[in-house]
This record gives structure tokens, sequence and C-alpha cells, in this order.
């Protein structure tokens, strides 16, 4: 999977420490008839500490103090803006979606689509990507007393544990789930506001005698 935003290696390492780092978390879940969805985002905010310009290695630290090196690769058309101090903002978010679909009908299978943006160049370094993997799979057992369902996909064959019973009641043998899973991940790089700077006490003049 190929990234094209400001350092693509930024991305991946900081989703893997996220939950570690993270100032903001939220959660949501809803549902409808035949339908549930979760979602959460999280935020994340990183200071550049070092920066190699021969091998385009770019240090960043946490707000817990974690640091992470990356390197910024040929895509990053914007990397010479980059600077100690700058303030890289991540946002993250995945939801899942199950949705009942009665009767079946749709082929049982896979499938993964990938998006994203990159800063053009000139602008202030960022972009976003994004990823939504969708599957299919049939109804073939359904468990009243354990509210389970058995949905057997393109991979494996999985258990899902209904936790309402009324979206239970909905499902037969021969229907399908379609799960759809999306994330994505918006990086920025906003420059630090430099300091105002203190004015110097006026000397007093010594009179003389």
């Amino acid at each position: 999977m190929r990234f094209s935003l400001l350092v693509a290696a930024v991305v991946s390492t900081f989703a893997l420490v996220q939950p570690a780092v993270a100032q903001t978390t939220n959660a949501a879940v809803a549902s409808a008839p035949g339908k549930v969805g979760v979602a959460q985002t999280a935020q994340v905010n990183a200071t550049i500490t070092a920066i190699d310009k021969a091998t385009r290695g770019i240090t960043l630290k946490g707000p817990k103090g974690d640091e992470v090196k990356v390197v910024a690769g040929p895509e990053v058309k914007n990397f010479d803006q980059l600077k100690v101090g700058d303030v890289v903002q991540l946002k993250f978010m995945e939801s899942l979606v199950l949705e009942l679909k009665k009767g079946g009908g749709l082929k049982v299978e896979k499938t993964e689509a990938v998006g994203g943006a990159r800063a053009k160049p000139g602008e202030t370094p960022g972009g976003v990507v994004g990823r939504q993997v969708t599957v299919v799979g049939d109804v073939i057992k359904l468990d009243a007393a354990t509210q389970t369902i058995t949905v057997k996909g393109p991979e494996r064959t999985v258990e899902l544990k209904a936790r309402d019973p009324e979206q239970f009641k909905l499902v037969a043998v021969g229907d399908q789930i379609q799960a759809t899973y999306t994330e994505a991940m918006a990086v920025a790089v906003t420059p630090v506001a430099k300091p105002a700077a203190k004015a110097e006490p006026k000397k007093e003049k010594k009179g003389g005698c």
C-alpha cells in the first residue's frame, strides 16, 4: 500500500503507536434494522525535533516524549519547507459497518479500495489517505440460544454475536452479511508561532550634578 502524502512512514508508524500517544479519542455506535456500525476517531500531535537533509530523515516527538524516526520518500514534494519545531498533526478515523442483505444474491468476495491526496508543490506540507475493505459472506447457521450468527466468507467462516435480540430476529439462513471497514489518516504540518520579542527595559538617564 503506497501512501502519497507528507511522510508516508509517519502514517504507518503512528497508526501503530496511536493508542499510547493520542491526545483525543472518540467512539460512536449506531444501529438501524439490519444494520450496525461503530466508528472511532483519534488525534495526535508530534513535533519535528531533527531533520537530516541528506537522507531525508525526520525525527518526531509525541506528546508523551515518544520519538519516531521516519524517512520522507521522493513523493514528498514539500520536504524543503519542513523545519525543526514544526508540529505534525495526525487525525485517524476507522469505522466498521455490518449490513444485512436479505435473500443474498451478492458475490461472496473481498474487495479493497485505496485513495489519497497530497499537498501541491509550494503549499503547506500535508495530505490524506484512505482505505476501504468490503467483505460479503453467506449466513449458514443461526443459534438462537447464544444469539450467534455463523457467516461463511471468501476466506474464512466466522461467528458473530448479536447483542440486540431484535436484530437477530431479522436474520435467516441464506441471507448475507456485508461488512465494510474504512480507515483514513490525515496529516498536516503546522508551523510553530514565534514568541513575541520581549521589549528591552528603558535605561534611565542619570542626571548630572
